[in-house]
């Protein structure tokens, strides 16, 4: 993962998604929301697994010498929904060398297999978006500041980890989403913004929404393009707090409903609403991935609490599985497949690595 990411590699690494490349050579950072299983593919049948209820989406695969293979992926349920916490224990391992009619089970503790950090070729984003027109300041501002609280509690790591970090910006009605605090890792310091947050903070009491959410996914693109500049894949949380409709007029709801539909797909989108003048339909198309509502200020923590954990979720099922293979250099291109057990529910994924210069000494 040396090379700087070119677009005409971006299509060479599509046409050769199904096997491994070595570290040497530049590695795919789009993330693969889109096909199921990612970079892989169904598992051979001769292994005779049961139906899978878990989905192992690879994201990137790659080598490193002296036999070490690294499988990046995201876990799901069949429904969509993220798996977060699995351990490497969890998950077993197969290959088949061309001396293999099928799959040879591989020892997780003689190979070292293991869950690593995932921050050299990872970084995940949260853009946090709040509502501070007019009517969010004289009646629900301590409400909202305690619930966003709570959010970041939530949705931080319990230690500081440089691949998760959080902005927070505000809108009311003028042409411009305003900068609270600028993307952190720092808990306290995106806490510390939202205490000094007052009901002075706004000179335009109307709500521009829909330019919000424009506003709000440029913001997440440009995060993502600045992630990619540095060889790392990407993926960003936009999250939007409301209590009203877009009474400003300046953009159009489709506009809105447009530049969600067609934003990167390395981007999730969650929206909360407050109160009994929201509009939930364009709520639901704007937080494609998640939505949820407050009937009044007093649930609004809980519906915080709700999409934090959601955002969390999402952010915690990307894994970087590693371990040491025993095939050594010479015996050419062979096939892996990974399987993971979370509870009665089972999923594997098959893919394929060289063992060009494999050697012995990897840990």
């Amino acid at each position: 993962m040396k090379n700087v990411l070119k677009a005409i590699s971006i299509l060479f690494l599509i046409l050769i998604a199904n096997s491994c490349g070595n570290a040497d050579n530049d590695v795919n950072l789009n993330l693969n929301f889109n096909e199921e299983l990612g970079l892989g593919k169904t598992v051979d049948s001769c292994l005779g697994l049961e139906e899978s209820e878990l989905i192992l989406s690879i994201q990137d695969e790659y080598t490193t010498l002296p036999g070490k293979v690294s499988i990046f992926f995201k876990v799901s349920d069949i429904d969509g929904n993220p798996v977060p916490g699995l351990t490497a224990d969890q998950f077993t391992i197969y290959e088949q060398g061309r001396n293999d009619d099928c799959f040879n089970t591989i020892s997780a503790s003689e190979s070292f297999a293991r869950i690593s950090p995932n921050s050299q070729i990872f970084n995940n984003n949260t853009i946090l978006v709040l509502d501070l027109s007019n009517s969010v300041l004289s009646s629900s501002l301590e409400e909202l500041k305690t619930a966003t609280t709570s959010f970041i509690e939530n949705v931080m790591p319990e230690t500081t980890q440089e691949s998760f970090k959080m902005a927070i910006y505000w809108f009311d009605g003028e042409d411009s989403l305003h900068l609270l605090n600028d993307l952190s890792s720092d808990k306290e310091e995106l806490i510390s913004s939202v205490d000094g947050i007052t009901d002075t903070i706004s000179n335009d009491p109307s709500t521009d929404l829909y330019g919000a959410i424009i506003k709000a996914t440029n913001i997440a693109e440009d995060v993502l393009a600045e992630s990619t500049k540095n060889e790392t894949i990407g993926a960003s949380s936009v999250v939007l707090f409301t209590d009203g409709t877009d009474q400003a007029s300046r953009y159009t709801r489709d506009a809105a409903i447009d530049k969600v539909t067609n934003a990167n797909s390395n981007i999730s989108f969650f929206t909360i609403g407050l109160g009994d003048e929201i509009d939930t339909e364009i709520l639901k198309e704007i937080g494609k991935t998640s939505s949820v509502f407050a009937s009044n200020k007093e649930e609004l923590e809980n519906t915080f609490n709700a999409i934090s954990f959601k955002v969390s979720e999402q952010a915690n099922s990307f894994y970087l599985f590693e371990y040491c293979s025993p095939k050594r250099d010479g015996s050419g291109e062979n096939n892996l497949a990974i399987q993971v057990r979370s509870g009665s529910k089972q999923g594997a994924v098959q893919t394929k690595f060289s063992a060009s210069g494999f050697e012995g000494g990897c840990n």
